[in-house]
């Protein structure tokens, strides 16, 4: 009894670690691949604002600058759009990830129902035969 106890309990920690070894992957890909979403965003919205400020910084009369005052707004539209664009990325890659963790934990309730299923009817078994 106390070594069927045992592989139980060894099978047992077995699988709890490779799911949480599996968890573990699941959470540094996403975090990877946010953090790329969000870096790329970061990057565009900086090379179009240093451009504008290229531009301003160039610009020497009064006309200039009112001809720079709509791309100065374009500019920041695009560049909230991109952060909106990126946030919402980021939202759908979260939920693919919590989907993601929650078959898993799926799987693993599965897995020990059926273990706790099988020793119940080896225990009946047992039990029926003494």
């Amino acid at each position: 009894m106390t070594t069927q106890f045992n592989e139980s309990f060894s099978q047992f920690t077995h699988q709890f670690a490779a799911a949480a070894s599996r968890a573990n992957r699941l959470a540094l890909e996403s975090a990877e691949t946010v953090f790329g979403v969000q870096l790329k965003t970061f990057e565009k919205n900086i090379d179009a604002t240093t451009a504008f400020f290229g531009e301003l910084a160039e610009t020497r009369d009064l006309d200039g600058y009112k001809n720079l005052w709509p791309k100065g707004l374009q500019v920041a539209k695009d560049n909230a759009e991109r952060v909106v664009a990126a946030s919402q990325e980021v939202f759908g890659l979260s939920l693919k990830t919590g989907e993601a963790f929650g078959q898993l934990v799926k799987t693993q309730f599965e897995s020990a129902t059926d273990n706790v299923q099988a020793s119940v009817a080896k225990a009946t078994k047992a039990a029926k035969g003494k």
